[in-house]
């Protein structure tokens, strides 16, 4: 596919009402209704997932397929057999016969190398994306130039040559495109591949105004556990083309035995809090739990706000009696859930922490020595420190 075409893609649209175009009678769906068996070439694809939030994430390894899913749910690849259903527009059925084609699906597809016309200014770009727009059921686009130029801060990009922008821009800009284009959908393939941590941040803090200000479904690719945290609702793991899991965010990284999958040096667990104080003599945020609370450096967000934040099982210290007179601020009483049956020297252990689960990693040795069992109540230690604060998911 050449430029124009793969932009073309980016900002694919039409009317919704598009003569011929049955299949896009709304039924009671999920946000996602996704089953199917394709080929990627001799890679085979068997896909089944729904998503019931608004931004679920294809997560896995390079290679592990979550391109092509965006290229079925686009329709730029055909599946053998299944049936695609988003926002309750049947998209694709086999049984059915229903192919909706690329230009009628009104799906915005940013590209991991966002494809601007480079001949083209950006305001011209973003024209790009308009003149493809189709309006939804009520007739009424998505959003209006002048506030997705506002959304992105684009303005005074608009008569700069793509050429001329930096990573981050480019992103918004090609984000802008799509947006304008009047989907139902937006895909997003690894948004923040190749971009530094200031630029990572910026089209974080993007998508973040997207979810929260258009109520846009939007499926991401990432292997990166943090941006998977900080932005979706739902998890969907994928490896060989198949998916392994679905679910909430933390249920799936707080499993066991998807460790190998979302990655053992990464792995944790994954916990909703509130906002319950800010401490501004010591720049301390107060999370609450229904297992108790953490503190950690300031977070932007209102007393109140929910807030998920992660925690790496390598940052989590077990002890069998409450400790005191310790640097640590963050002690959580609980009860060993799970211990993996590793027989190297490092295993992990669940603890239940109220309806939270935390993971810790210690070694055979220490397991052996405090006596780990399961059943058992422990102290978990979390320095405040350790807590990631830009992977914190807000919602």
């Amino acid at each position: 596919m050449g430029a124009a075409g793969a932009a073309g893609a980016t900002a694919a649209t039409a009317a919704a009402g598009a003569t011929g175009v049955t299949s896009l009678t709304a039924e009671p769906q999920a946000v996602l209704d996704v089953s199917f068996t394709a080929r990627a070439g001799s890679f085979p694809l068997d896909v089944a997932f729904t998503a019931d939030a608004p931004v679920t994430a294809l997560f896995g390894r390079s290679g592990a397929g979550k391109s092509s899913i965006l290229n079925v749910l686009a329709g730029l690849m055909k599946p053998d057999r299944g049936r695609i259903v988003c926002a309750g527009a049947v998209l694709f059925d086999s049984d059915e016969g229903i192919d909706v084609p690329v230009e009628a699906r009104r799906i915005g597809y940013v590209f991991q190398d966002a494809l601007l016309f480079p001949h083209m200014s950006i305001l011209r770009n973003l024209a790009y994306g308009m003149a493809r727009r189709g309006a939804d059921a009520d007739g009424e686009p998505l959003i209006a130039f002048d506030r997705a130029v506002e959304l992105l801060d684009l303005g005074s990009l608009l008569e700069r040559s793509p050429s001329t922008l930096s990573g981050g821009e480019t992103q918004r800009v090609a984000i802008a495109r799509a947006l304008l284009s009047n989907p139902r959908l937006l895909l997003l393939d690894e948004p923040l591949a190749g971009l530094d941590a200031s630029r990572r941040h910026e089209i974080l803090a993007t998508i973040e105004r997207l979810r929260d200000t258009l109520k846009l479904p939007i499926v991401f690719v990432s292997h990166a556990v943090g941006e998977v945290t900080r932005l979706a609702d739902t998890m969907v793991i994928v490896a060989g083309g198949k998916v392994l899991a679905t679910g909430e965010v933390e249920a799936v990284m707080n499993r066991l035995d998807l460790r190998p999958h979302t990655g053992r040096y990464e792995a944790g667990s994954v916990i909703t809090c509130t906002v319950d104080a800010h401490d501004a003599q010591y720049g301390l945020t107060l999370l609450r739990f229904d297992g108790g609370g953490f503190s950690l450096p300031q977070v932007d967000a209102a007393i109140g706000e929910r807030v998920r934040i992660r925690i790496r099982a390598r940052d989590v210290t077990l002890a069998a009696i409450r400790p005191s007179r310790i640097s640590t601020r963050n002690i959580l009483e609980g009860t060993v859930s799970a211990i993996t049956d590793e027989t190297g020297a490092v295993l992990d252990v669940a603890v239940d922490v109220g309806h939270a689960r935390l993971l810790a990693r210690v070694t055979r040795q220490a397991k052996d020595e405090l006596d780990l069992k399961v059943g058992n109540a422990v102290f978990a230690l979390v320095k405040a420190i350790s807590l990631d604060r830009r992977s914190a998911g807000f919602g």
